[in-house]
């Protein structure tokens, strides 16, 4: 199927166990928003946090916004429950923590189906530890079997730093090269892949690089942890009117009767491929959908 990319610039966590959160989440400008039952919920609140969500999305039953609900690890206690509370939601996906293996994704996909979940209903994955990070890649080669509904990878910096012990400060220099693996990953499998949190939102100006740092990187987009964050996130992972501009101009160029199957032309002083045209029509698909959000789109 043709997948038209959906923005995941700002992608904002709330604890489903906060009720204030819960219900400001319906207002916020977030391009998608992640339910936590994971380590936002202390574990005598786990089963209320399930019930408020259950009662959230039934006073909500569509969104502006992409929701997904990020569940306990399914070995866990709280898991099989998670799950059940999740698929009964009906979110566009469910995050699934600490994943290490295929298998991890294999077994949640195969109890989507055993329910009968619906198709759309797709799974992200957390990367956010060391065997994580190792075996990325063979995880986000799932990426290319809809039958795993695998759509997201979602790097988790601060478990990676403390299992790693590496120092998150000077611009993550000690963390990139696994960040760039898990892109590299992300990117062979076909799907998207965002950044993780930066912890002291009152640093406005931390953050704004961290987020420039990460569209640099090739992420799509960043984890938040307040609405603060959400205009600083969705202004650094989107296209400049210039770049609009560029890509609208390499389509055109492409598009003339007289470029018909010409595989490489002379732009602004450099050869463009077919290649960029792909990637122009990327970027002008995703431009659209950021300014048209309510279009009806296809996704995994």
């Amino acid at each position: 199927m043709k997948i038209i990319p959906r923005p995941r610039r700002s992608v904002l966590y709330v604890p489903a166990s906060n009720p204030r959160a819960l219900q400001k989440s319906a207002t916020l400008a977030a391009d998608a928003i992640i339910y936590d039952l994971e380590d936002a919920v202390a574990p005598e609140a786990k089963g209320a946090a399930r019930e408020a969500l259950r009662a959230h999305f039934r006073e909500h039953p569509v969104a502006a916004c992409e929701r997904i609900i990020r569940i306990n690890p399914l070995a866990s206690q709280w898991g099989t429950e998670d799950m059940l509370a999740a698929r009964a939601c009906n979110p566009d996906a469910i995050l699934l923590p600490k994943v290490e293996h295929p298998r991890d994704l294999i077994e949640a996909a195969g109890a989507l189906d055993e329910a009968d979940a619906e198709e759309t209903l797709a799974l992200w994955a957390m990367i956010e530890t060391p065997r994580g990070i190792l075996n990325a890649d063979e995880v986000a080669q799932l990426g290319l079997h809809t039958s795993a509904r695998l759509a997201c990878f979602v790097v988790g910096t601060n478990d990676i730093a403390r299992e790693t012990g590496v120092d998150l400060a000077g611009e993550r220099k000690y963390l990139v090269p696994w960040l760039m693996q898990i892109v590299l990953a992300a990117r062979a499998g076909g799907l998207d892949v965002l950044d993780g949190v930066y912890n002291d939102f009152a640093d406005a100006e931390g953050f704004g690089h961290e987020c420039r740092q990460g569209a640099a990187m090739g992420f799509d987009g960043k984890t938040l942890i307040h609405p603060s964050q959400i205009g600083t996130a969705n202004r650094a992972f989107s296209a400049s009117e210039a770049e609009i501009a560029e890509a609208r101009a390499i389509v055109e160029l492409f598009m003339r009767p007289e470029n018909a199957g010409k595989g490489v032309l002379p732009f602004n002083g450099r050869m463009v491929e077919r290649l960029h045209l792909a990637m122009a029509e990327r970027l002008l698909a995703k431009a659209n959908m950021i300014a048209t959000p309510d279009k009806d789109i296809e996704t995994r």
